[in-house]
């Protein structure tokens, strides 16, 4: 099992651990297809697509996470720190570790509004 497949079923288990009551969203109807958050619901939560955390599950795509997307799912899951950790090694992950402080945006000059022209 490769390390994209072990992000997609690490977040799969999470996923199907935590329920849409417990997530603060409310349930209609009876029965769910699937164990716990839907991939729509999560992502929702999270403030991220469906279809970027469909491919975060299923390892296709080339799709990398940030440590912004990692921290949000994070969040949502109701991840504590040992669980939080997991998810740093994992390939593609863009950044430093979590909560590290980056510099200052630089703005290309070439960008932007143009005035007096």
């Amino acid at each position: 099992m490769d390390r994209t497949t072990e992000l997609g079923e690490f977040l799969r288990t999470r996923r199907a651990r935590l329920s849409p009551r417990e997530a603060g969203l409310t349930e209609y109807g009876g029965r769910r297809r699937v164990p716990g958050l839907r991939r729509e619901e999560l992502a929702r939560l999270a403030g991220i697509s469906v279809g970027y955390y469909t491919r975060l599950e299923q390892g296709t795509g080339g799709a990398s996470a940030s440590d912004a997307v990692l921290d949000a799912l994070a969040r949502v899951l109701r991840m504590d720190e040992t669980e939080r950790g997991t998810c740093t090694g994992w390939p593609g992950r863009r950044g430093g570790p979590p909560g590290a402080r980056r510099g200052p945006r630089t703005r290309w000059s070439g960008c932007g509004p143009r005035y007096g022209t």
